[in-house]
């Protein structure tokens, strides 16, 4: 079965999300231990901004302690590549105006693609308003969506289905303030029939509980279980039972 496969099944799933950077290789085979007990769906591996070259020994670790569990990369930019994993989200940010990165870096990343034999996942990215900003839109030199703003998202994730995106990622961004509204996540669900990710800002479990039944298919926790692995459990239960 294909990742994307996974994706389209019915359930609500978890996906934890590690910055190779961040966590120490104890924290990581921690992490993925604990996601291995807990049925988490997927891991998400990448930032918006790695500064080391850990990509690959933290794919490593994962594959070793939680092998059933498939490693999608979430690319900051196109370098974040390896063909240890399963599969790569490949990101257009349809809710900005920066060519570079709705197709500019595409391009170039497109036939390293294509070699590395990866699942490649074509994801509408939409970068929403959080309270403050984060790394992601500094990085990427792009507007987030207004967190008020519902017609615009659900507009914006209807192009990109139309567009032929396979996935939408709405995300707040990691070491969001404030994580994407619960009304915002019930109208774009209403508004497409593709898988909805939604991400940044979770820090509790109702919050994730509740983003699951506002519409999202998959919910993805970063920041507070790199700090608390010991809630991956917690969190697991809130969103599957949703």
């Amino acid at each position: 079965m294909s990742v994307y496969d996974l994706f389209r099944q019915n359930g609500k799933k978890f996906a934890v999300l590690i910055d190779p950077d961040k966590p120490s290789d104890k924290a990581i085979r921690i992490l993925a231990q604990n996601s291995a007990a807990a049925g988490v769906d997927f891991f998400f591996v990448g930032g918006s901004l790695l500064t080391t070259d850990n990509l690959e020994s933290c794919i490593r670790i994962l594959r070793a302690k939680a092998p059933h569990i498939p490693i999608t990369i979430f690319p900051g930019n196109s370098l974040q590549l390896s063909r240890n994993a399963d599969a790569f989200l490949f990101l257009s940010l349809i809710s900005g105006r920066n060519a570079e990165m709705l197709i500019g870096r595409h391009v170039i990343a497109a036939p390293y693609l294509k070699m590395s034999g990866l699942e490649v996942i074509s994801t509408g990215y939409m970068l929403i308003e959080s309270g403050r900003p984060t790394s992601v839109s500094y990085m990427s030199n792009s507007m987030p969506i207004p967190a008020d703003k519902n017609d615009i998202a659900l507009c914006t994730a209807m192009a990109g289905e139309m567009l032929g995106m396979k996935l939408i990622f709405m995300d707040a961004g990691s070491g969001a303030l404030n994580p994407v509204s619960i009304d915002m996540i019930s109208d774009v669900r209403r508004s497409i029939s593709i898988p909805l990710i939604v991400g940044g800002g979770i820090r509790t479990p109702e919050q994730a509980a509740n983003t699951a039944k506002a519409g999202a298919d998959v919910v993805v926790i970063g920041n507070t279980l790199e700090k608390n692995p010991e809630k991956i459990a917690e969190f697991s239960v809130a969103i599957k039972n949703s």
